[in-house]
């Protein structure tokens, strides 16, 4: 350490070294003059001691003045607080005020069920499977979803040019075979959760017909990334739904429950917000506030539940951990806004899943969609979490007309 970049001395050709947890303790260098912190700190006492080790002086000569001159050192990702900074503030600004959200004891008996759903399926009849391929399935793979290549560079030194190294040659086969497992691990088990394996060498079949007439390759992109996992669960989706979409006979619906956990229920709602905040009627909701993401609209439609005598009960679904699973790059949201029990004339209840939609949206149309020709009709199939049924209203304001016309 002595000799780096001293003519002529062992480490003369090193220009830069790079260390990993040297600079806490016992570490004495004169020539530190940048400290970049890239890894996390357990104290602040180790973020001073890092820091510490910038604060050697080069030079010890004084000026005319008997003083030295000033040197500086550049600390980058290392939270310190010990130093003061000028322009910083002496007296803290409070922060928003902080509401807690949580299911109140006494409410209990308005308390709401859910089913967690992970996904669909169908119970086809037979055991010969086949594809249509529509429209519907096809896939274009663009670089707008993922760049095949990115060019790196620091503020110093040169610029390095990244891919997708290796993915490019993997052979097509292992796409196929890689496709109908997924396609198998997902829609295709017995009751009691097993794979049926059997109809893997089908499927294989399949995967390989959709890859060649419906995968549509853009520029700088090629079928491998389909081993990708994002692009995997979507083209899955679509070869199961071309297998669908050709069986002929009765195709019944079930839901795809999450294991050990298929129940979720308001009375484990607890958490701290700084959003706006409704409060609700207690013998109306189990939670004792409403969040509010817009300026009215969830006010506005927690009021108009609360005024129904259909209503039994409601909750919005916020840290709920109610999902109703779409298929948009595979991701998980929570949908829909609010679940409300509602009296329609007969003896149970029926539950109402409630959506307040703004804009038109490819993402909005897909997910109500989902919620109305899937999640409804896979959980009334299902018979053991009562019944369910969808409504879109586009107006909070007039929501009670909307599900009086729908009752």
């Amino acid at each position: 350490m002595n000799t780096v970049g001293k003519p002529g001395k062992l480490g003369e050709q090193i220009r830069c070294v790079v260390s990993v947890s040297m600079l806490t303790e016992g570490w004495d260098a004169n020539t530190v003059t940048h400290v970049l912190g890239v890894r996390a700190f357990g104290t602040q006492l180790l973020c001073e001691q890092v820091v510490g080790r910038g604060l050697r002086r080069t030079n010890y000569v004084a000026d005319e003045n008997k003083m030295f001159a000033p040197e500086y050192a550049e600390v980058y990702g290392v939270p310190f607080s010990f130093i003061p900074c000028s322009g910083s503030a002496t007296d803290p600004k409070p922060g928003p005020p902080i509401t807690r959200v949580r299911a109140l004891e006494d409410r209990i008996d308005c308390e709401i069920t859910f089913p967690r759903v992970l996904g669909y399926r169908y119970d086809l009849p037979g055991e010969k499977l086949s594809a249509t391929f529509t429209d519907d399935t096809q896939m274009a793979l663009s670089t707008v979803d993922l760049p095949t290549r990115t060019e790196m560079s620091s503020i110093i030194g040169e610029s390095e040019l990244h891919t997708l190294y290796g993915l490019r040659d993997r052979r097509e086969q292992q796409i196929d075979f890689r496709l109908a497992s997924l396609v198998l691990e997902k829609y295709f088990r017995d009751d009691e959760g097993h794979p049926r394996h059997w109809l893997f060498p089908q499927l294989l079949q399949i995967a390989r017909q959709w890859r060649q007439q419906c995968v549509t390759c853009k520029d700088d992109t090629f079928p491998q990334m389909l081993l990708l996992a994002e692009f995997a669960h979507n083209a899955a989706d679509r070869i199961y739904g071309s297998i669908v979409m050709s069986t002929t006979g009765e195709k019944t619906l079930n839901p795809i429950l999450r294991p050990y956990d298929t129940v979720g229920s308001t009375r484990y709602v607890d958490f701290d917000t700084t959003r706006p905040t409704y409060v609700t009627r207690a013998d109306k909701c189990h939670i004792n506030y409403v969040v509010a993401d817009t300026d009215s609209w969830e006010q506005k439609l927690a009021q108009s539940l609360e005024d129904m005598e259909e209503v039994v009960c409601y909750v919005k679904n916020q840290n709920l951990g109610f999902a109703i699973p779409y298929t948009i790059d595979g991701e998980e949201k929570n949908y829909p806004d609010f679940i409300v029990r509602i009296r329609d004339g007969r003896e149970e209840p029926l539950n109402l899943i409630v959506e307040v939609s703004g804009e038109a949206r490819k993402e909005k149309a897909a997910k109500v969609a989902a919620a109305r020709n899937l999640w409804a009709p896979a959980i009334n199939h299902h018979g053991g979490f009562g019944r369910w049924a969808f409504i879109e209203i586009s107006d909070p304001w007039d929501a009670k007309n909307a599900i009086h016309a729908m009752l």
